[in-house]
């Protein structure tokens, strides 16, 4: 993802401290990492804008992100 995008990598606090820093910091997509990861390969995502949350495989996140991202798809929905 680091060579892609540009990510923090933060573990201090709860999570939904780091949840709160990172809303703070404008950041608009947050990735957890936790136990279940290791077993099914997937994360979380969280939406700063909606606050929705939901499970995606790891090989789909970095095109998930894009196609946030993507000034065309945010045009196009407009």
């Amino acid at each position: 993802m680091k060579w892609d995008f540009n990510v923090a990598y933060d573990e201090k606090d709860a999570v939904g401290r780091r949840y709160r820093r990172q809303d703070a910091n404008g950041t608009p997509f947050c990735i957890t990492v936790d136990h279940d990861t290791l077993e099914d390969n997937t994360v979380t995502i969280r939406y700063r804008d909606s606050m929705e949350q939901k499970r995606v495989k790891i090989e789909e996140l970095r095109a998930i992100i894009k196609d946030a991202v993507d000034v065309r798809t945010w045009l196009m929905k407009m």
